[in-house]
């Protein structure tokens, strides 16, 4: 079946209808929202919904709630035939493709949106007010006209990850959230959509953001009580020398991000940190004996 390209709501929910009751046979639905620009991670997405649901809906939003000021939104790379391949080659069976006004009308900033309080004021959501307000309202809005019985989502973002859970959860949606493990390249870069915006020289050196996530997992796992806050300086100095700027790095309590405690076994290592002009982020999950 050929991939069917829509960018009406109106379609759409017409379409995810007939799913839905396709011969008196409801099939499940898997969605993969994404912004485009797609590369194999997303990919990857899709095919783990490809092998939990019946039917693979993706959506490609640049959301321009969840950009500040200053942010990449008019440059942020848009290539639409070429993801509309990659999606034709990896069996997606709908991908949605609505503009600014058919999400938001004429005035996005009257718009209803859906707040998690609390985890996104944290980490990404402290560097980018109102990121995660607009993260968390698109999803939910594109959750409720595509109806999906499965959502899947890049462990990259581990935080958005948690904030989208924790929505889902508080709001009793009847969707699974299943998170994808991060792709990487061959030298361990998290892949990227924002990854195009390095220099040469600057992508010989990002994958050192996480070879010194690596280092923290060792000295966690090699230390008897370790100090979280003198492995952040000395991981944070040492990224600062090698031409980073660090936004944030910490160590971290898997279940509700705050900063970990003695004591703590299931953490997330979470980072983020300018390499010239291009911001990346990256995390690494560590459980302690």
């Amino acid at each position: 079946m050929s991939l069917t390209v829509i960018r009406s709501i109106a379609e759409l929910q017409k379409q995810i209808l007939q799913y839905k009751k396709q011969q008196s046979i409801e099939q499940k639905i898997g969605f993969v929202p994404t912004m485009g620009n797609l590369h194999q991670g997303h990919i990857d997405l899709v095919d783990c919904a490809r092998e939990k649901a019946d039917v693979v809906v993706v959506s490609i939003f640049v959301n321009p709630m969840q950009f500040g000021a200053g942010e990449d939104l008019e440059s942020y790379p848009r290539t639409l035939d070429v993801d509309i391949e990659k999606l034709t080659a990896a069996a997606a069976d709908v991908l949605f493709v609505p503009d600014v006004n058919e999400i938001y009308g004429e005035d996005m900033s009257a718009s209803t949106q859906v707040v998690v309080p609390k985890l996104t004021s944290l980490w990404c959501g402290a560097s980018r007010p109102g990121h995660f307000d607009g993260v968390t309202t698109i999803v939910n809005k594109l959750f409720n006209l595509v109806r999906p019985d499965i959502a899947v989502f890049g462990e990259k973002d581990f935080q958005q990850l948690t904030i989208i859970r924790k929505m889902a959860a508080d709001l009793n949606m009847a969707v699974e959230i299943l998170g994808v493990a991060t792709r990487r390249e061959t030298d361990g870069l998290a892949m990227s959509s924002r990854n195009g915006y390095l220099t040469v020289n600057e992508r010989e050196q990002a994958p050192k953001l996480r070879e010194q996530l690596l280092s923290i997992e060792k000295k966690l796992k090699s230390e008897k009580q370790p100090k979280f806050h003198d492995i952040e300086k000395k991981t944070i100095l040492a990224l600062n020398n090698a031409g980073f700027n660090i936004d944030y790095l910490a160590i971290c309590r898997q279940s509700d991000l705050m900063p970990a405690e003695p004591g703590d076994r299931q953490l997330v290592v979470l980072a983020a940190a300018f390499l010239g002009k291009t911001r990346l982020i990256d995390n690494l999950v560590v459980i302690l004996d």
